[in-house]
């Protein structure tokens, strides 16, 4: 049985042939065209679609399907030429609406055509890649009815004038225009862009250069703005009613470029109108105008940042540089506060908080507040009359609100160290005299410099603070060991480390008897308390508060400094003095006592002396009298020293001589951290890497850095290399 063949069993076709009748196709196809014309016609109630679709089915079953599809392409080409004739013959508004009918029953019949021929479709048009029905439906329509010659270009032509009118402000008919452009997109994205995309852009691109031309020769910037927004808004608004989604890209692409792109620097320059003069008047409406227009156009946005920085680097310029306007620190801060506050608002409000303007802005300020030498003292004396008074009264997130912006300027200092040697004075006198408004508000500084500049920018300053705590503690101590000292004069010493607070040449003068016993009480105290220490007492530091009585028995307390008081105590024993008589009994030094004397005698309402003769300024000859007719409203009366709230010239060259020498030492480090990890460097590397490296603290010198390395190779902590004399080697 393993060995019998298999059988292959077949099914063979059946062998019976079908005699089909020789004018079969004629007589089928002459029902079907008969059909379509009645479609056409619009009369096909009385068709039987099911009867047709057989009679179709059986033609392509019978290899007939040639003869159906170009039968039918004949059939519908001739109907469409009918339909061309009757567009072609409309009137006035009429031609729109008749071609949107005869598309719209063109569109019902390719329907019910396509239903009819579903099987040629399926089979006889996708074995032979023939267009489908439908879309032979549609090229046709295109053939002979857009691209008619009597209807192509009065479509176009048509279209384009109603769009132009709505643009002027008629009123014109948008579903129909809707209709005729959907037609466009159905017979295909490429019909739509050539047919009427292109001439439209073309149109518009043309209608918007010469309204453009009309606009900006009779209108301001602000003016153009608007009326360029309103377009924009238009073509979108238009683009959602009538037109392919695509072309909204393209259509604001023209307006932008027609009426902004084309006319942007003279919109920027525009006189008593463009960029600069809303930012002088705070314009946030066009200012947010203008940056929204401008950001769609290349280089928009780059161009009113440029405007805008050079106008506030000059602004600036003339700010910081003004002889008039830098008499006054206090003033000279606010000034830049305020126009910071202002172009913060303008970029925030109006630019939509944009980086890159924020950047310029930061630049722009970095820029001119480093034209004034005197920045960084201003900087603290403006903190300093905040500290002192300013800030009373005020809540403390108001406070943290001035100190972030004071540390915002101060971020902008090119010479951080010459505002901390500053800082450092203004808070030693803020501390010794007792005038600073809250300890929390100078520690929340303190710690915000910590923050920005690292723990060295601060130690000291913190130093200062522990200083005036245990101060407190010491004194406590000193009067529990003297009980027998709580009658009479009361003395109070800040005991200052010397490393910690700003080096001043300690001011000698002769103390009262009665302060002179305690402050030597308070020496053998606190030495004894604290082995291996030195005091010196800085009298020029020091404040009083003396008592007095006056002519016809009004009393006052006088809040003075401690020269002052030295002074006063003079004309217990006296009842006039000359100058000379005051310096030898004091040995205050000339400087110090003229100053100290024309507080007492010169200022109105402080005149507690008198000096003849009367004049502002203070001789060698002058004598002096308590003034007996002293009065004031108050009980309490501070005099203060008759002192320049600014550095005099040479106090100011002493300051910048002291900085000078502070950063030595600092290049030298920088210069001596960057040659041990790198071991070889040229002469222009080091100068760059030692100026970056230095930066946040101040702009080094290229030449004072040269002279630092040639100070380096003198003590053998650098070579130069042999060959290259620019090349520079690290000896370990």
């Amino acid at each position: 049985m393993s060995n019998q063949k298999k059988r292959n069993f077949q099914i063979e076709a059946f062998k019976h042939r079908v005699v089909v009748d020789p004018k079969y196709a004629d007589k089928t196809w002459q029902i079907l065209e008969r059909a379509i014309h009645q479609i056409y016609n619009q009369d096909a109630s009385g068709l039987s679609f099911e009867e047709l679709y057989r009679n179709a089915y059986n033609m392509v079953l019978h290899k007939f399907g040639e003869k159906l599809y170009t039968g039918f392409i004949a059939t519908m080409t001739g109907h469409l030429k009918e339909k061309a004739k009757m567009v072609e013959s409309a009137q006035g508004g009429a031609f729109l609406e008749e071609l949107n009918n005869k598309w719209n029953e063109h569109n019902k019949a390719l329907e019910m055509i396509r239903d009819i021929l579903m099987y040629m479709d399926r089979t006889y048009i996708e074995s032979s890649k023939k267009p489908h029905v439908h879309p032979m439906g549609l090229i046709l329509w295109k053939d002979n009815v857009v691209h008619s010659p009597k209807i192509d270009k009065r479509l176009l032509n048509t279209l384009l004038d109603l769009v132009h009118k709505e643009r002027v402000g008629e009123v014109i008919d948008r579903g129909l225009v809707r209709n005729v452009t959907k037609m466009f997109m159905d017979l295909g994205e490429a019909v739509y862009q050539e047919d009427f995309e292109k001439p439209f852009l073309e149109a518009s691109s043309e209608f918007y250069k010469v309204e453009s031309q009309q606009f900006i020769q009779a209108c301001d910037c602000g003016d153009y703005l608007k009326k360029a927004e309103k377009r924009l808004t238009e073509e979108i608004d238009r683009v959602g009613h009538y037109l392919d989604g695509k072309s909204e890209a393209k259509i604001t692409s023209v307006v932008e470029r027609e009426m902004i792109a084309n006319h942007m620097h003279r919109l920027v320059h525009m006189e008593n109108s463009g960029l600069v003069n809303m930012l002088l008047n705070d314009n946030y409406e066009d200012l947010g105008r203008m940056y929204n227009l401008f950001r769609r156009v290349t280089n928009g946005l780059a161009t009113v940042r440029d405007v805008m920085t050079s106008h506030l680097r000059e602004m600036g310029k003339q700010l910081v540089t003004d002889p008039e306007k830098s008499k006054d620190p206090v003033e000279f801060v606010q000034r830049l506060l305020d126009e910071r506050d202002k172009y913060d608002k303008i970029i925030t409000t109006a630019f939509g908080n944009d980086k890159t303007f924020q950047n310029a802005l930061n630049s722009s300020f970095e820029y001119f507040i480093n034209l004034n030498a005197r920045s960084p003292e201003f900087i603290s004396l403006f903190v300093d009359d905040k500290l002192r008074k300013g800030l009373k009264g005020i809540a403390d997130v108001d406070v943290e609100v001035i100190l972030d912006k004071v540390m915002m300027l101060f971020r902008y200092l090119q010479e951080k160290d010459v505002f901390e040697k500053y800082y450092k004075q203004h808070v030693a006198k803020r501390l010794l005299s007792g005038k600073t408004v809250s300890d929390d508000a100078e520690r929340s500084l303190i710690v915000k410099l910590k923050t920005e500049c690292g723990y060295q920018f601060t130690s000291k300053l913190e130093g200062m603070f522990t200083d005036m705590k245990t101060s407190e503690d010491t004194m406590r101590g000193f009067y529990n060991s003297h009980p027998e000292l709580s009658e009479g004069p009361t003395l109070i010493v800040q005991v200052l480390t010397t490393g910690s607070w700003p080096t001043q040449p300690a001011v000698l003068c002769n103390l009262p008897a009665e302060v002179s016993v305690l402050c030597e009480k308070f020496r053998s105290y606190y030495l004894g308390t604290h082995t291996g220490r030195r005091l010196s007492w800085q009298t020029n530091m020091g404040t009083a508060d003396i008592k007095a009585v006056f002519g016809k028995g009004q009393k006052h307390e006088l809040n003075v400094s401690t020269f002052q008081m030295c002074v006063l105590m003079l004309f217990n024993n006296s009842d006039r003095l000359s100058y000379k008589e005051i310096e030898q009994a004091t040995e205050i030094p000339a400087p110090e006592l003229k100053r100290c004397l024309q507080s007492l005698a010169c200022v109105k309402g402080k005149n507690v002396i008198k000096k003849e003769p009367m004049s502002k300024d203070i001789g060698e000859d002058d004598l002096f009298v308590v003034n007996d007719k002293f009065t004031s409203k108050f009980y309490k009366v501070k005099i203060g020293t008759v002192v320049a709230q600014k550095e005099t010239e040479p106090e100011k060259q002493e300051t910048r001589q002291r900085v000078e020498e502070d950063r030595k030492p600092q290049i030298e480090a920088a210069i001596v951290r960057i040659m041990k990890s790198r071991k070889i460097l040229d002469h222009n590397n080091i100068i760059a890497e030692v100026t970056k490296q230095l930066q946040p603290r101040f702009l080094a010198n290229p030449t004072e850095i040269k002279k630092r390395i040639e100070s380096l190779i003198e003590r053998d902590f650098l070579e130069r290399d042999n060959t290259d004399r620019k090349l520079y080697r690290y000896l370990a």
